[in-house]
């Protein structure tokens, strides 16, 4: 949905009687679908005591992007860290080769913790393992993790598949603000994703998976 032509000599904004403002455009200006897509809920999962939640179906060629959005995601053991893998067989392997990126920006409550750097540690080089995304998620009844995940194109066979990530993780007494990225390393398709903790089960939480057009 690229931008081809614009007239902005032809973008007539109109105030109307709500405070809202609307525009028109004539045939050589911008088309309603030229901007934006809409996210199309594919499917949720929701933990009680799990050990992990998995998405195995639905990650296919509809869609270019797909977006996973953990939500209050709360663990078992305290200081676990908050993890994904991806799969090529449907979701009987998770063990895709893949090389990240990751840093993080980081603030205590009592403000005697601050810091933004590169976490090495939590990065992959050409690794299989699970790939960090919270690190020591903290099990306090009032803690936990949140954020999304962008994963492209995963059904392409030509291309390798990029990821983002951005969230927020509550570990003694701080917030930790992640950030992460990276490329499964396969032309294969991706078609499953899995999602866990370090250690111990997924005591509560909500996972959803978009699609978006």
């Amino acid at each position: 949905m690229a931008l081809s032509k614009v007239n902005f000599n032809s973008l007539n904004a109109t105030p109307t009687a709500s405070k809202f403002v609307t525009f028109n455009s004539d045939a050589d200006g911008l088309a309603a679908g030229d901007v934006g897509g809409s996210m199309n809920l594919i499917s949720t999962q929701t933990a009680s005591s799990s050990s992990s939640l998995s998405f195995t179906s639905g990650i296919d060629s509809t869609y270019k992007e797909y977006i996973f959005k953990y939500i209050n995601i709360h663990p078992a053991t305290n200081n676990a860290d908050w993890l994904f893998n991806v799969s090529i067989d449907g979701g009987s392997n998770y063990n895709v080769t893949k090389t990240t990126t990751a840093f993080q920006a980081a603030h205590a409550e009592d403000d005697g913790v601050t810091d933004f750097a590169y976490k090495a540690g939590f990065d992959l080089a050409q690794g299989t393992g699970y790939q960090h995304i919270g690190n020591e998620v903290n099990n306090a009844n009032d803690s936990s993790t949140a954020g999304f995940l962008h994963l492209f194109e995963p059904s392409s066979t030509v291309f390798v598949k990029h990821f983002l990530q951005r969230g927020n993780v509550c570990f003694t007494g701080r917030s930790v603000d992640v950030f992460h990225s990276g490329y499964a390393n396969t032309t294969s398709a991706v078609n499953a994703i899995d999602f866990k903790f370090s250690s111990g089960n997924i005591d509560s939480g909500v996972i959803k998976m978009y699609g978006v057009s």
